[in-house]
């Protein structure tokens, strides 16, 4: 990749050069294929007799590797080892620990292409989305370890009363810190999370997604290259019920950090402080809604609206699945987005031509086909419908990218999919837009289009989202960049209402002290 040349959410092309590369990363990422790969525990490498075999989506035959799968006596032995070594990691000092990371933020630049290549095989995005996974991992870290940096370890100087003295308040580590990652962006929402809990001075306890162990093997090679101690990262692979419930219940996990469904987010939410409260940042979902103005320019707007309904085949929280658009435009756009629609090569990720690979599994086909029967039985089906099951689509999970019309009442606009499924309506007017919009349980992002700055400012000042995008062309909904978008939800779509790549995502992490130390 040339230096000028950085691959974002937003890039809308790929630099010739890249493609070199990521045929070179496809090369080098093969002969890590098929391996058996342990977990760690302070730093050892551990397997027992059970192994969870991890496999492409794109293609049955393609084993991207052995997984061991973790007892619980590993995760309580891993826990042990993280709080034994937590007063240690944070003595170091938050400077030190900015160097470090800065140090795997590098180390991962360097070795993007491989691990893009691994992360196409592994879940299915396209070249552009994988690099950009990859790059914005590298972004969080730096992000994350510069916040320390750059307000002092938030540490701040505050007024003396009376005795002369050292009056001052400080945010301080909790001590073990739990990240559980998805399979949607296993290097994102991995090293995302666990680079803020370390450069806070946390140590970690990390539990990947089964369809995302691959990625985060590469993340602790990383970290450990980078000079992170074995006990400061702990990486347990196996199952949800075994690994991730006994991480969740364990007392000395003093915090944790989940992105996946509402269901299993809201259960952490409730069950993870038992004895006293404890710091839950969930991340879990939406259904993200865009709004059209007959205002709007239209091809940028749909342009917007496919790329995000359909980037990484819809299955990430800030889908577009929701359009509304006002009725003067409403055909003009449709035919439009069809038309894009249409055009959109479905097929192995891997090549370089392509933009929509396979979804992740049999039940996320079966999602679709759900949908697709829905949309069939009760309205319209503007373009796809179809699921891709034969010649070189046979052995793995393939859909076509489906726009739909249906009624007010049907469930498609209430449910989150994670599947390439959009769903179009016209409304009467901006204000009707806004109330549809807001008629849901999530509030992670939105989308809106209009070129009138008033409309705009309505748009603004009435949406339930935590992140907005207004006449985007490279996504409605979709791409959010640390310290450029920070990303987090409103409602039911997060805990916190703090965001990632934002200013006050890693002060999360940590709890305050006030300190005074008379003379």
């Amino acid at each position: 990749m040339s230096e000028k040349f950085r691959v974002t959410y937003a890039t809308l092309a790929a630099d010739p050069n890249m493609h070199s590369d990521f045929d070179q990363g496809i090369v080098d990422a093969k002969a890590w294929l098929d391996q058996k790969h342990p977990f760690y525990v302070n730093g050892e490498a551990r397997q027992h007799d059970e192994f969870h075999t991890e496999v492409s989506p794109i293609d049955s035959e393609i084993v991207l590797g052995h997984f061991a799968k973790a007892t619980r006596d590993d995760v309580r032995e891993a826990i042990a080892a993280a709080k034994a070594f937590a007063p240690e990691w944070d003595a170091i000092g938050y400077a030190r620990r900015a160097e470090i990371l800065e140090r795997a933020a590098d180390l991962m630049e360097e070795r993007r292409y491989m691990i893009s290549a691994i992360m196409s095989m592994e879940v299915g995005k396209n070249r552009l989305e994988a690099v950009g996974d990859v790059q914005e991992s590298a972004d969080l870290i730096r992000w994350n370890a510069q916040a320390m940096v750059n307000n002092n370890g938030f540490r701040v100087p505050m007024q003396a009363l009376g005795e002369d003295g050292d009056y001052y308040d400080i945010m301080r580590p909790y001590g073990v810190w739990a990240v559980i990652s998805p399979f949607n962006f296993p290097m994102a929402l991995a090293a995302g999370p666990s680079s803020a809990a370390l450069a806070a001075g946390n140590t970690v306890v990390c539990k990947p997604a089964s369809q995302g162990a691959a990625v985060a093997h590469t993340l602790y090679e990383i970290y450990r290259d980078a000079g992170v101690p074995a006990a400061a990262f702990q990486l347990l692979t196996g199952s949800g019920g075994v690994v991730g419930d006994e991480i969740v219940k364990h007392p000395d996990v003093e915090g944790i950090t989940f992105t996946g469904s509402y269901e299993v987010g809201m259960a952490i939410y409730k069950d993870f402080a038992r004895d006293f409260p404890k710091p839950v940042i969930c991340e879990m979902g939406g259904k993200n809604p865009t709004i059209v103005s007959r205002k709007a320019d239209l091809d940028k707007a749909s342009d917007g609206v496919y790329r995000s309904a359909f980037g990484l085949q819809g299955q990430k929280c800030s889908a577009n699945s929701r359009v509304y658009v006002e009725r003067e435009v409403f055909d003009e756009f449709v035919d439009k987005l069809r038309a894009k629609t249409e055009a959109i090569v479905v097929g192995n990720p891997l090549e370089k031509d392509v933009y929509m690979g396979p979804v992740i599994d049999q039940a996320a086909v079966a999602t679709y086909q759900e949908a697709v029967d829905e949309a069939r039985a009760s309205g319209e089906i503007v373009a796809g419908g179809e699921v891709l099951a034969d010649g070189e689509f046979a052995r793995g999970y393939f859909v076509r990218p489906t726009v739909v019309k249906v009624p007010d009442d049907s469930w498609l606009w209430k449910r989150e999919l994670f599947v390439p499924f959009v769903a179009v309506t016209a409304i009467d007017s901006i204000d009707e837009g806004l109330q549809r919009a807001n008629d849901t349980e999530y509030g992670l992002t939105a989308g809106f289009y209009s070129e009138d700055d008033a409309e705009v400012e309505r748009f603004c000042s009435g949406i339930h989202a935590g992140v907005i995008y207004i006449n985007r062309r490279a996504g409605a909904t979709t791409g959010a960049w640390p310290g450029v978008q920070p990303f987090g939800g409103w409602k039911a779509s997060g805990t916190t209402g703090k965001a990632a790549g934002g200013p006050y995502y890693v002060t999360q992490y940590m709890r305050e002290q006030s300190r005074t130390v008379i003379s």
